[in-house]
């Protein structure tokens, strides 16, 4: 029974190390852009990044996690597990489209580096969502 026990943990090793260096799962804890295009359904998105003005400011982690070091792994953890799913098992929206938590957490990240503008905006109380009004920020703005 040991020896089952042994061999079925060095199967699932092998095949997660594999899948995980396969999957360049490595590369989703950096904070590089290229990153981003691994899955070829966010080649549109990263293209348009390129070309907008956010390029020369913010990567798409500035966007698309939170900022402090534990919740921005734990979205990246749960995102690439959501997306690990969905793309295995092929069950995704073509365009793909941000998730409530994730728009979320971008509409906080327009708030953290434009803090100084939201606030000067008069009747901004907070309920306006960015994105209303700038739809393709970040990407084709």
């Amino acid at each position: 029974m040991k020896q089952w026990n042994a061999i079925s943990l060095g199967v699932l090793v092998g095949l997660g190390s594999f899948t995980f260096v396969y999957a360049k799962g490595y590369s989703y804890l950096l904070n590089d852009p290229r990153t981003c295009v691994n899955c070829h359904v966010m080649r549109d998105q990263y293209d348009a990044w390129q070309s907008s003005s956010h390029h020369t400011v913010a990567v798409c982690n500035d966007c698309h996690t939170p900022h402090a070091l534990v919740p921005k792994y734990w979205v990246k953890a749960t995102n690439g597990m959501r997306h690990s799913a969905y793309f295995t098992l092929g069950n995704f929206h073509e365009p793909i489209r941000i998730t409530e938590s994730n728009r979320r957490v971008a509409e906080h990240s327009c708030v953290y580096c434009h803090e100084r503008l939201v606030r000067s905006i008069q009747g901004h109380d907070g309920s306006l969502r960015c994105v209303s009004c700038h739809p393709r920020v970040g990407h084709q703005d």
